[in-house]
């Protein structure tokens, strides 16, 4: 009789472990910034960051600003302001913002002083609504506004420590892109940025 051999059936090649997912990238810091009574040059300053925003948009959304076309103020982690509160709909606008974010941030000295705009705390807010609508000498037709669409002038410009909770003051008219910069990333290290002689030098 023949013999028979078993057949040994052959060894399937061992399947690869399955490649690891890569880590979810971290969620980025939700950002809204918003332009009461000033000159936007904080905003532009803010610009000058140049190829720095490439690497802060890497970390940051920016949901809410006089540079992206929205309306509504969303929840966010952080609210960057420029400028004083000079009427009734700023006022209303900043209160909001500072309901909807968790760390507030003066941005200029307009937002931490009141500066320029407050120049005018010096005269009655009627004798500043008659010179300039009324007394301006190229002026043609006088007639202060008075339509309830137009937002009603608070009797002085202040900065937004008298109405709500700031958790960070950038000074400067305008602070320089470097410090901003310096600022927004010890934020987002963790640290509150420590000002000195160095980094609050103009000249």
């Amino acid at each position: 009789m023949k013999k028979t051999t078993a057949k040994i059936p052959a060894k399937k090649p061992a399947r690869k472990p399955a490649a690891a997912a890569a880590p979810p990238a971290p969620a980025k810091v939700r950002v809204a910034t918003m332009w009461l009574s000033g000159c936007s040059g904080c905003h532009m300053s803010f610009l000058d960051l140049d190829e720095r925003i490439v690497e802060l948009v890497k970390l940051v959304d920016i949901l809410y600003s006089p540079i992206v076309d929205v309306k509504e103020i969303p929840d966010v982690d952080v609210g960057i302001v420029e400028g004083c509160v000079n009427n009734n709909e700023q006022e209303h606008e900043l209160k909001k913002l500072r309901s909807r974010c968790k760390v507030l941030i003066a941005l200029g000295d307009c937002a931490v002083t009141g500066n320029i705009p407050g120049l005018r705390n010096q005269f009655a807010l009627k004798d500043c609504l008659l010179r300039a609508y009324e007394q301006t000498e190229s002026t043609k037709i006088s007639c202060i506004p008075n339509d309830p669409v137009v937002p009603v002038l608070n009797a002085k410009a202040r900065p937004l420590q008298e109405f709500v909770k700031v958790d960070l003051s950038i000074p400067g008219c305008p602070p320089d892109a470097d410090t901003i910069w310096y600022a927004l990333t010890e934020l987002l290290a963790g640290r509150m940025p420590q000002w000195t002689e160095k980094n609050l030098r103009y000249d």
